[in-house]
This record gives structure tokens, C-alpha cells and sequence, in this order.
């Protein structure tokens, strides 16, 4: 993402670490080093965010950070419209929903409104404001506030659509000037359905590639989409640092741009090495915890916000925050101490266990498996987490970070145990995990090595090898030959997965399928179990 405009601002501090330097510090490290040097500066606002249809954003405040104080609002609650309505699901899908949005000012009494019909809007609902305070830097950025609101609704009946309405005070859904920003969502069914449908990518951002392949995901009906990370790119570096180059105005566009979708599919998200913001905590998550609202059952959603569980219908899944483990970009390498990956391998073990349980689908940013000439993999995922995988029998592994669409056969312990070509079937208790980068969400796309073409449905070019590489805890790059990459897509592209329970005489089944920004399907297979 290019860099903000210059901007006037001769009071406000230049905070930036010397690139050099930051390389070798971690987020908790440069985040002391520079708390010291982060004053607090009276929030500029300008007359135009009204004008730019409620695009200034607004965020909470993270250790250290100087946070808005929403009581000094002066804008009328009448003038202030709220936008980038997005949903997630509690631990429970079947009874908690989160309801999460944003104003372009602090507003007083944030609240919903909920019920079974547009007319019945009965149950209102207290919401939190979150402001995040991102500071300003010399000829780059103004000081911002951002507020991001948030509602918690518990003990609702599962399988219910529900209609629901965000207001504050001087702003009430429910009235007639503003009934048309009604939105719905459907809570999960309290058996396992026949069948339904997620989607998934990794690697958005706010492009009109990314903005279409939203129209086309909508168009599957999912019950839930499940984000990848590098979500926005408000971080152009990706490198965990407190860059001067960083825009906090991204994400404004990016909550526009996904409310299409996320005001009734919730976008549950986990962490991508661009999401790691140094502004606003020692982890860089503090932005993150700001703007989402995601399941708590992780094994510390303060600072780990990008790691939880939830089960729909037959299916578990689990969401990692793979900065923990990477060899590659190791700004918050070893940050959980460890905790992380325990805690997989217990929650793993749980869905395992579950006769509610069919299958278990796990996804986070940084790539087990890909070959791009880019990323490639992280051997600190493969170290850490892959013979939990092989151990608990994954069914489908999802990752991003990798700008392209790639798919590998079976695996197990890092070999080939099963060839999986395009439209064939695999069971993960026999032949191991499927890998799949689903990172073509709409960020600018990757290549392969050189002389590698694609392979997909319709234009398959087999070849029994690919010479790749993969990171090393040293950051080195240890070069590869490997035959598991079988599908190869360097396009705009998400995963839609089709999820059916089975009945006598027949086992369940996940159809995964790989549609292109077309619609067009460029990879299908199937994982039955047993």
C-alpha cells in the first residue's frame, strides 16, 4: 500500500525506529523504545469526514497509547452515521453472536437493536465503545482517533434469523429515516444441518479485486467466511515495524468495502504478519483487538486475539496466529512462550473426541506448503505444528501470505501419502492433510518459481517436481525439490467448502472447491473420513 499523502503537522513528534535497528528488535522491544517518545496530541478532525460518508476512522487505544476521550464529542449524534458493520461468531455459534461496527465520531450510548422481524426490534443491547489512538509523524500523518463499536449477544435460539439495527444516542435504527440500514444474521442450527457451506481467503486488502471477489463469495451463501490474515494493509512492511509509512485510514476503507458481506456472513479473522500494528500495544495486536470481536476460548485472548475454536454443524475449527512460530518474519516469534501450541494440541484433541465432530479445519496466515518465488513455506509452522496435525488427523489445513492459489496432495509427515489430482477423493485418516494457500483475495498477486506453470481444472499441466525453498530458524532460505504442489493458480481466487453430514450408509464429506474471481472453479476435491 502506498504511503499517506505528506501532511502539515510541525507538533507532532517523528516517532519512527531506524529501519535497521527495528530488524532487530521484536514488537515488545520497540514498543518501549518508543513509548517514551509518543506525546499525546489533540485529535484533527476535519469538516470533510462528514462529507466523506463517515470515512474518517477511529480506533481504541492499546497500552501507552493515548486514547480519545468520547465524553469531549461535540458532534451532534444525529450527524454521525455508523458503517463497516461486521459480524463473528462467540465460542457458541448456536447462541452468541458479536455485532461490531464503526462511527467516524465518539458517540454516546452505543447500543443494537435485535428481534425476529424488521417491525419487532424490541431487545436492545448495550454496546462498548473502543477508541485507538494512532499518533502522528512529522510530515506524514496527523494524530487520529478511530471508534469502533461493539455488542455481545448471548442466549439467542439457534437456527433463528434474526434482524438487528446499530443506533447510538440521536441515531435509532429502529425509526423510519433509518430502517433501510437493517441488516440480518442466522445463528447456527442446534443439530448438524444436511449440509452448508463456508468460504475462506487470506490476503485482502481494499482493491476492486478484492472488492469483486467479495460479490462472488456472497453469491455461495456461506453460513461463515474464514479470513486468512493480512487483512487490510494499513501496514505496507509487514515486518512488525513501526513503520512512518503505516495509514490507519485503511482500515475505514476496508469496513466499507467488507460490510456487504460481513453485516450478515460473520468474518471470522485471525492474524497475518501485516496485522502485527507496533502502534498501539507491545504485541502489535492492540489495533486487532480494537476492530474485532472474535471467540474468547483461545488460551489468552487478550494478547493472542487471532487464536480460538468454534464448531458449526459437523465441522470444528480452529484459528492460529502463526506470527507465534514464524521462522520467517520473527517480529513476534515465541511471543505466547510455547502456550499456543499447547493449547492446539489440547483443543485438537477435544474436537477429536466429539461424536459432534466429523471434521476439523484449521487455518492461519503464514504458509505450511507453497512454492511461490515469495514466501514459499515457514519451516516454524512445519516445526511446531505439523505432527500435531498428522497426530490429530486435520482434515483441511488454510493458510494465505502467498498471493496465488495453491493446493497440495495429501500429507503426511511432510511426504506425499496420497496423490490428489483435481476432482479426486482423499480420507486423512489413511492418507494425511490436504494444504491449501487460498491467498488471491485481492492484494497483488505472486508468481511461481521460473518455467513452473499453473495447473488447474481445465488447464492441468502435471509435473512431478518443483524446485522451491523454505524458511529456516536462522532465516536462511534452504532450498527444496518437492512433488506435492498440484494445483497451481495465479489469479484472484477463495475456497468455498461445501460441508454434508452423513447418514446410514453414507460417510461425511467436505467438497472443497476453488472458485476464480469469474466464479469460474479452478479446483475441486473431496476429504471423506473412514
Amino acid at each position: 500500500m502506498d504511503s499517506p499523502p505528506d501532511t502539515d503537522a510541525p507538533d507532532t513528534p517523528d516517532v519512527g525506529i531506524p529501519p535497521l535497528l527495528a530488524r532487530r528488535m521484536s514488537m515488545a522491544e520497540q514498543y518501549e523504545y518508543l513509548r517514551a517518545r509518543l506525546t499525546r496530541r489533540r485529535a484533527l478532525v476535519t469538516a470533510g469526514a462528514l462529507a466523506g460518508g463517515g470515512l474518517l476512522s477511529g480506533c481504541s487505544s492499546g497500552p501507552g497509547t493515548a486514547a480519545a476521550n468520547p465524553a469531549t464529542s461535540k458532534v451532534p449524534g444525529s450527524a454521525v452515521k455508523p458503517f463497516g458493520r461486521h459480524l463473528a461468531f462467540g465460542a457458541d455459534p448456536k447462541t452468541q453472536m458479536r455485532i461490531s461496527w464503526q462511527v467516524p465520531f465518539a458517540v454516546r450510548k452505543p447500543y443494537i437493536r435485535v428481534g425476529p422481524t424488521p417491525g419487532d426490534l424490541s431487545r436492545r443491547i448495550e454496546a462498548e465503545l473502543r477508541p485507538l489512538h494512532t499518533p502522528g509523524v512529522t510530515g506524514v500523518r496527523l494524530d487520529l482517533d478511530q471508534y469502533y463499536v461493539h455488542a455481545a449477544l448471548d442466549g439467542l435460539r439457534p437456527g433463528t434469523t434474526y434482524y438487528y439495527g446499530v443506533g447510538h444516542e440521536g441515531f435509532d435504527p429502529a425509526s423510519s429515516a433509518h430502517r433501510a440500514t437493517l441488516a440480518t444474521f442466522r445463528t447456527a442450527p442446534a443439530t448438524a444441518p444436511a449440509s452448508f457451506v463456508f468460504t475462506a481467503f487470506g490476503d485482502q486488502g481494499v482493491t476492486q479485486d478484492a472488492l469483486a471477489n467479495d460479490k462472488v463469495l456472497l453469491r455461495q451463501n456461506p453460513a461463515f467466511h474464514l479470513h486468512a490474515g493480512d487483512i487490510c494493509y494499513a501496514d505496507g512492511t509487514g515486518h512488525g515495524e513501526k513503520s512512518d509509512g503505516y495509514d490507519p485510514t485503511a482500515w475505514d476503507l476496508f469496513l466499507k468495502q467488507t460490510e456487504t458481506v460481513a453485516r450478515s456472513v460473520p468474518w471470522m479473522v485471525t492474524t497475518g504478519n501485516h496485522d502485527m500494528e507496533a502502534w498501539y500495544s507491545p504485541n502489535g495486536y492492540g489495533g486487532q483487538s480494537a476492530r474485532w470481536s472474535l471467540p474468547d476460548n483461545g488460551f489468552d485472548a487478550r494478547n493472542t486475539p487471532g487464536a480460538y475454536s468454534f464448531v458449526y454443524g459437523n465441522v470444528g475449527v480452529v484459528a492460529l496466529d502463526a506470527n507465534d512460530v514464524s521462522y520467517e518474519i520473527p517480529a513476534n516469534l515465541g511471543h505466547s512462550d510455547g502456550r499456543q501450541t499447547a493449547w492446539l494440541d489440547r483443543r485438537l484433541a477435544e474436537l477429536r473426541a466429539s461424536d459432534a465432530v466429523d471434521f476439523v479445519v484449521v487455518f492461519f496466515h503464514h504458509c505450511a506448503y507453497s512454492t511461490t518465488s515469495a514466501h514459499a513455506s515457514d519451516g516454524g509452522v512445519r516445526d511446531a505444528w505439523l505432527p500435531l496435525f498428522d497426530k490429530h488427523q486435520v482434515d483441511l489445513v488454510i493458510n494465505g501470505h502467498n498471493h496465488v492459489y495453491e493446493r497440495t496432495d495429501a500429507l503426511k509427515g511432510g511426504r506425499v501419502g496420497r496423490r490428489i489430482p483435481v476432482g479426486a477423493s482423499t480420507d486423512p485418516t489413511r492418507d494425511g492433510t490436504v494444504y491449501v494457500t487460498a491467498g488471491g483475495a485481492g492484494q497483488s498477486l505472486y508468481s511461481f518459481p521460473y518455467g513452473v506453470k499453473d495447473s488447474y481444472e481445465g488447464k492441468v499441466t502435471d509435473r512431478e517436481s518443483v524446485e522451491t525453498y523454505h524458511w529456516t530458524k536462522s532465516q536462511d532460505r534452504h532450498e527444496d525439490t518437492v512433488e506435492w504442489s498440484r494445483v497451481r493458480y495465479t489469479g484472484y481466487s477463495f475456497l468455498s467448502v461445501e460441508a454434508t453430514a452423513g447418514v446410514p450408509g453414507t460417510a461425511p464429506l467436505l467438497k472443497v472447491s476453488a472458485l476464480a474471481q469469474s466464479g469460474q472453479r479452478i479446483d475441486h476435491f473431496e476429504v471423506r473420513r473412514g
